[in-house]
């Protein structure tokens, strides 16, 4: 750090020496704040208590990679990590579940600030029960995406206590069509798949106004597993 310092009626540089240690506070405080926001960022939101997030449920494959950025990059917990791929459009990023699921909510991290060219802009989204009988049900288009992009699932299904779309698969496609100023390979920073969580309880019936009556919170609390055991996805 430089002041100035008046000496015989001039003014002259003179340089204060900063500890380390508060130097090294400050960069730690930096990179804690960085920490904090990409954990933000990466975890669902205060309204998908009701949800149950099921990515680690299936088995991720994609068409190619470049080293270290394949999908366990994708499927870490921060957003700081990517998958990039690693030839011609489009860039395919399969799922496949063990089970018949029932999908009510869909989200892919972007960030065309840190990506620029590697930005998509234009996705296709496709589900079946095995890569051979995929039908697309959604798509799309953005520029300068940055955060969590919600995939439509208007039409899907039946629809739920919500009246939202269901998508019942066992395998989930997304394509990457395009990217930002015709970009060649494609960066995402994560991709989540949420299913309704059979562990919290019912809603309490209607009430006088005819209107489904849930608890203060939106939702009743959630109940306790089994001992050593994990609910079960049904």
């Amino acid at each position: 750090m430089s002041t100035l310092v008046e000496r015989a009626g001039t003014r002259v540089p003179h340089t204060l020496d900063v500890p380390d240690t508060l130097e090294d506070d400050a960069s730690s405080q930096d990179s804690a704040t960085d920490e904090e926001d990409i954990a933000l960022s990466s975890s669902p939101p205060a309204s998908f208590t009701h949800l149950r997030e099921i990515s680690p449920l299936a088995s991720w494959t994609v068409s190619t990679s470049k080293p270290g950025c394949g999908v366990p990059a994708l499927l870490s917990p921060s957003t700081a990590s990517f998958w990039q791929s690693d030839g011609p459009q489009p860039h395919l990023l399969n799922i496949h579940f063990f089970k018949l699921v029932a999908i009510v909510k869909l989200r892919v991290y972007l960030d065309f600030e840190l990506d620029e060219s590697y930005t998509p802009t234009k996705m296709s989204f496709a589900a079946g029960m095995g890569e051979y009988d995929l039908v697309e049900f959604g798509e799309w288009k953005g520029e300068q995406p940055k955060g969590w992009v919600d995939v439509g699932l208007d039409g899907c299904g039946g629809g739920d206590l919500d009246g939202e779309g269901v998508l019942r698969c066992m395998c989930l496609q997304v394509r990457v069509l395009e990217n930002h100023q015709n970009g060649k390979d494609t960066h995402l920073r994560g991709v989540q798949i949420f299913s309704r969580d059979e562990r919290v309880k019912a809603p309490r019936g209607k009430g006088e106004s005819g209107k489904v009556e849930v608890g203060e919170e939106g939702y009743a609390e959630l109940e306790e597993s089994d001992w050593m055991g994990e609910p079960e996805l049904r």
